[in-house]
């Protein structure tokens, strides 16, 4: 049975069950194409970053980050879901650059020598993106003071409320799932900036599938954005429609800092 594996939007239950019911939608269409002995429901057991490597796979989504940098070659791009939140530009997204809502930092260069949250080293919204807002200001490929690693947007959400941290980085497609679904979670931040833009996370599937698995995959998806009957399913993810992007597409991701910060570090 292949792995179908889609995790990076369901920390609430009302994204779980809108992710499962965009598979059961899916499932059925694919079946009805001819594709046998498909999973009932996401795997959840599975770590999502093992997922994405796992020969069996037919359905993930990945962070961009990773795509660009290690992915690509290995698996290939289905599509990229667009979302209608704020801060996503079609298939582009951005992050949005939080303090304390207390707090006196404002900007920026405000940021300069402070401790900064990122949910993973290799995570294009919590990293990447926030090195790419900051580099202009770097200094010897230096800015922050300090560095925690809180493992997850949710976490750097926390440490900023709670003072750990002075600022993070977060997905803006998670932060509109957390202010709809757990608003008491950003309560105590506030936001003091957009990053630069990107490509969003992909739906990708094994480097193994074939170019009529592909294709299929794509029509499933963009049946289930024009399917009637899902559309509460499509409000509570906030997904509007699938972009096919290219490989390509993904590269700004891996030089939108140049050399002015390297690694995101104190």
């Amino acid at each position: 049975m292949p792995l179908v594996s889609i995790a990076m939007y369901v920390t609430s239950e009302p994204l779980a069950a809108a992710t499962a019911e965009l598979w059961s939608f899916l499932r059925h269409y694919l079946a009805q194409a001819g594709l046998t002995d498909l999973p009932e429901t996401p795997d959840r057991t599975v770590p999502y970053d093992e997922a994405w490597l796992r020969p069996d796979l037919l359905l993930s989504q990945t962070c961009g980050y990773p795509f660009a940098r290690s992915l690509r070659g290995s698996v290939r791009l289905v599509a990229t879901p667009v979302y209608d939140h704020p801060g996503c530009d079609g298939p582009l997204m951005c992050s949005f650059i939080i303090v304390r809502k207390d707090s006196s930092l404002g900007s920026l260069e405000d940021l300069r020598g402070t401790t900064a949250a990122i949910n993973s080293p290799d995570s294009n919204s919590g990293s990447n993106l926030f090195r790419a807002a900051v580099a202009p200001l770097a200094q010897g490929g230096r800015f922050f003071g300090r560095i925690i690693d809180t493992g997850s947007h949710g976490s750097s959400i926390a440490a900023v409320a709670e003072g750990r941290a002075d600022s993070a980085a977060i997905d803006c497609v998670t932060y509109a799932n957390i202010r709809r679904f757990d608003p008491s979670l950003v309560e105590g931040v506030r936001i003091i900036a957009e990053t630069p833009k990107g490509p969003g996370l992909p739906f990708i599937t094994s480097g193994n599938t074939s170019d009529d698995q592909v294709l299929l995959m794509r029509r499933a998806l963009g049946a289930a954005i024009r399917e009637p009957s899902l559309a509460a399913m499509r409000a509570t993810l906030g997904l509007v429609d699938f972009a096919v992007l290219a490989e390509d597409d993904y590269q700004p991701l891996l030089s939108l800092t140049g050399e002015a910060l390297p690694q995101l570090r104190a």
